[in-house]
């Protein structure tokens, strides 16, 4: 049974949409489940000025995304990247056992988008089109490591179970 909150966010959800002009963008996925979110964020004074998401996934993970931009709005970097996904589940009045994994994926997403701003203000990304690329194999017993969210995953892995991305795999292992 979801909360009133949860169905408020799910049938009222706020910040919807894309920006343009993101200074930083966040995406994950859960590809058990099918759910993929995108967060937007435009940070000025190292606050995160607006935000903005498009999820593609249930009535929980839309309300997860509507809470995740509520609780992001305002704050600075280094405040929005200790909101957890415990704390989005408890703001949405808890979530179903069955749904939990949903609210990983909006503190993910956020954190995610934060770092992408963070990595294109040092020059470690240049832009935001992410060019799909083969994952980064490693020397040694480091395994496999995704291009976009950089976490190991599995060899041969179709896509990355992080941030959803799909890795193509054109290199010899």
């Amino acid at each position: 049974m979801y909360s009133q909150i949860v169905m408020d966010h799910f049938k009222n959800p706020r910040n919807v949409g894309e920006l343009a002009d993101a200074d930083g963008i966040g995406e994950v996925g859960n590809p058990v489940c099918g759910d993929m979110m995108n967060i937007f964020i435009k940070v000025k004074d190292n606050r995160i000025e607006d935000i903005k998401f498009k999820t593609f996934g249930c009535g929980a993970a839309i309300a997860v995304s509507s809470m995740i931009t509520e609780m992001a709005k305002g704050k600075t970097l280094e405040e929005a990247m200790k909101i957890t996904n415990q704390d989005v589940a408890e703001a949405l009045g808890n979530l179903p056992k069955n749904k939990l994994h949903c609210s990983n994926l909006g503190a993910d997403a956020l954190h995610s988008a934060i770092k992408n701003y963070l990595d294109r203000k040092t020059g470690k990304i240049k832009d935001l089109d992410w060019d799909r690329q083969a994952h980064l194999k490693g020397s040694g017993p480091e395994g496999c490591y995704c291009p976009y969210c950089q976490k190991k995953i599995e060899e041969e892995s179709p896509f990355c179970v992080f941030c959803g991305s799909e890795i193509p795999h054109e290199h010899d292992h």
